[in-house]
């Protein structure tokens, strides 16, 4: 046999809505999806997005770190760290320990340390150990918060010492500071101020030696961001001669200064001991040759922009293309702010203050309902932004080269640039238009997703181009009536059918995913959704406003673009059915529908079939099954019907003489658990069903009007439950395809001769690991 190759054309996936989920090296972006870790490199030059997938996790990802270059920090929602190795860009897992009880909520690394904090209150401390023939992790030490949770840790060196400073934002509005000089990190300070939850911690990474001030960012559920400094503790600056304004003040910094000298001495103080004042805390750590080193912790300034609460924190990596500080925040607003300071001189121009100042503010004017960004990360070097959404899709702006700006300093431009997403959900629904050149996807994130090939320069790659339906209700299903027109359904009792507005037609031919015959200039330009509605409402031209931009059909769209400007007008309902949807096919060609209910009775485990031009009932609805009819398939000659069911049962309905309903000809009760799907052959003599009871089974239309009694042509014995199967053919039709999906993630392909439908061989197994 030969050996079967498969390459992944495209991979579509969400962040999962955790601020540690993503980390950046260089241009190489590690993110958290679903429980696999996605890797997706920015500086890909065939923009072909999301290239691999990870698995590993049993549980949801919920932070992701890269250690170096070579190494790969992952952990989950059961408490499962992970360790994964670049060798020639094939990640590989290496090393994986359940480090805590509960979910872990924070990931930092420093240099060989790795810091979990977990919501079973305790923040552990590992050390890297690699070696030629394995990597692990080794707990060098437990932090217990006492029944606060962890939320963010950030770690680095402090100035002109080789101690290391930890910072800790919980649950308790408070920042914990913890110092280590030697073997174990020691409680030193508690930094209040903020009135609620402190969701994220940054540190401003030293750029020299020689630099002796630490800036610290902490951002809070509060919708600020506070700065604090670290430096080393000056005694004699402290107690300079105050000058004649400062002698007037009875409260001037200067009596404070003096207050904490006396409280400030090295021969009483502690390693780790606090001194708190109104001013500023005093941090001792023990130096070299058992000497002792203070440091001071003062609040420096408050950054105020947001309208929500604040949800991660990111310095831009210092370089000589940007010398200046620049912190990156998010927020679940919808904004994305680059904050950086500005010198201000007083009146008389003798003395200068520094504030910082929103210097750019990306994402969405006033925020939209979407829960805003949930992360935000600099990438190649400070040259991009990148935030991501509560919907699990990137937004990304690039700096352009610094101009002039006629004072002598220099003005940074920004544009936004195309990234990836994808459902944040499970995908319950699939559907390819007419002619295969773009797929549809349902997902339980209440959302319909169009996906095409775009052409990008001499090269073409998948992306998502169309978000034409976004609901109230969990989205199962959706099939194309024709390239234009597709019909949904969700957990509600409708249907609902949509048509695709001018700017998609525009979009589809300008990026060259598809050559559409067809008159755009008598649609709608697009649809929108009315305050507190469910159904999508056509815009004209007339009404349109600022809502349809000629400049969006030249390029694919950006995330926000996708949530707020292409969805599809919504042009009927079908009713019928008195409970929630569960089930939808389409006829082959198209001319028919047929959907199914959530039922625990005979009178609603009926599938009803509809004719697609009017949306009439086509005949009597197919009766038989007496629960849920999980699936439903048309033969390729729309001849026949069949269905399966949570009662374990197929049936099979065919056309009638007079052409206007299908009548039940055949049945089947052999498989012992329930049957969760069926499908029909290219072919059309066979179909296949599919079920929980690890079997897949072919029967064979020769049986029609025989015999009562159903034989299957062939029983496939799989190792785990089939929950989904589908039929194709190679291309000069001499073997056919069976493909199977199994509950755990695996495929499995099987194939034989057309002649032949009792010999099946297995061709393929995908695995989900």
């Amino acid at each position: 046999m030969a050996e079967t190759v498969v390459t992944t054309a495209y991979i579509s996936a969400a962040t999962n809505r955790f601020p540690h989920a993503a980390a950046v090296q260089k241009s190489l972006i590690a993110f958290a999806s679903s429980t696999y870790v996605a890797l997706w490199n920015t500086e890909d030059s065939n923009d072909t997005g999301v290239y691999t997938a990870l698995p590993g996790h049993t549980g949801r990802v919920t932070g992701v770190r890269f250690i170096n270059d070579a190494l790969l920090l992952s952990a989950d929602d059961t408490g499962v760290i992970k360790l994964w190795r670049n060798s020639d860009n094939q990640w590989t897992f290496v090393f994986s320990s359940t480090a805590h009880g509960k979910a872990i909520s924070a990931l930092a690394v420093y240099d060989d340390l790795i810091f979990t904090g977990a919501s079973d209150s305790l923040v552990k401390i590992w050390k890297t150990n690699s070696s030629s023939d394995k990597d692990e992790l080794l707990e060098v030490q437990t932090l217990n918060l006492k029944n606060r949770y962890p939320l963010s840790i950030d770690v680095t060196r402090l100035p002109c010492s080789q101690a290391l400073i930890l910072a800790i934002g919980s649950t308790d509005r408070s920042i914990q500071i913890w110092t280590r000089s030697e073997q174990d990190f020691v409680p030193s300070a508690s930094l209040s101020g903020h009135e609620d939850w402190v969701k994220t911690l940054a540190f401003r990474q030293l750029n020299s030696d020689n630099e002796n001030t630490l800036v610290l960012a902490s951002g809070s559920q509060d919708s600020t961001i506070r700065l604090w400094n670290i430096e080393p503790y000056d005694r004699l600056k402290t107690n300079a001669t105050p000058t004649a304004e400062q002698s007037t003040n009875p409260l001037s910094d200067e009596l404070l200064d003096a207050f904490e000298a006396s409280l400030g001495d090295l021969a009483d103080a502690e390693e780790g001991g606090r001194q708190i004042s109104l001013k500023r805390h005093i941090i001792t750590i023990r130096g070299s040759q058992g000497s002792q080193q203070q440091f001071t912790i003062t609040f420096d300034a408050l950054l105020v922009g947001h309208e929500a609460g604040v949800t991660t924190l990111s310095w831009r990596p210092s370089s000589s293309d940007y010398p200046e500080p620049t912190l990156l925040s998010t927020s679940t607003d919808s904004s994305l702010i680059l904050w950086s300071p500005s010198t201000i001189l007083d009146s008389s121009h003798d003395t200068s203050t520094t504030l910082w100042i929103n210097r750019h503010r990306f994402g969405d004017v006033g925020g939209q309902r979407l829960g805003g960004f949930v992360l935000g990360l600099w990438s190649r070097g400070g040259k991009e932004a990148l935030g991501c959404g509560w919907s699990g899709g990137w937004r990304r702006w690039d700096c352009l080269p610094n101009v002039q700006n006629g004072v002598g300093t220099r003005d940074e431009q920004w544009q936004e640039l195309g990234a990836i997403g994808g459902h944040v959900g499970p995908v319950k629904g699939l559907s390819w238009s007419p002619n295969g050149e773009y797929l549809i996807s349902a997902g339980v994130d209440q959302t319909t997703r169009i996906h095409g090939q775009v052409q990008s320069g001499s090269s073409k790659s998948w992306h998502e181009i169309s978000r034409p339906q976004v609901h109230g209700y969990d989205l199962l299903d959706a099939a194309f009536l024709d390239p234009l027109k597709f019909v949904s359904i969700a957990d509600e009792k409708v249907a609902r059918v949509f048509e695709a507005p001018r700017e998609f037609i525009e979009t589809v031919q300008n990026l060259h995913v598809a050559e559409l015959s067809t008159d755009a200039t008598e649609r709608p330009c697009a649809a929108t959704v009315p305050p507190l509605g469910l159904s999508n409402k056509a815009v004209s031209e007339a009404n349109a406003g600022t809502s349809y931009d000629v400049e969006r059909t030249t390029r694919r769209p950006f995330e926000g673009e996708l949530a707020a400007f292409t969805l599809w007008p919504e042009i009927d309902k079908v009713f019928g059915h008195g409970y929630e949807s569960i089930t939808l096919a389409v006829s082959t060609k198209r001319r028919l529908a047929a959907t199914a209910c959530k039922a625990t009775s005979p009178e609603h485990a009926v599938v009803r079939v509809y004719d697609t031009e009017k949306w009439q009932p086509f005949g009597a609805p197919l009766a038989g099954h007496t629960l849920t009819v999980t699936s439903a398939a048309f033969s390729p000659d729309d001849k026949y019907v069949v269905t399966v069911s949570r009662d374990r049962s197929w049936r099979l309905f065919a056309l009638n003489e007079t052409g206007d309903g299908f009548v039940s000809v055949a049945a089947d009760k052999s498989h012992a658990r329930i049957i969760w799907d069926c499908s029909w052959a290219i072919e059309g003599d066979i179909f296949a069903t599919a079920s929980r009871d690890k079997q897949v089974k072919i029967w064979h239309t020769r049986n029609i009007g025989v015999s009562n009694k159903w034989s299957p042509e062939a029983t496939l014995k799989l190792p785990e439950a089939a929950t989904a199967v589908t039929f194709t053919s190679s291309s000069d039709g001499s073997r056919r395809y069976l493909a199977i999906g199994l509950e755990t993630g695996e495929i499995l392909v099987y194939s034989n001769e057309p002649s032949t439908p009792q010999t099946w061989r297995e061709d393929l197994h995908m695995s989900s690991q």
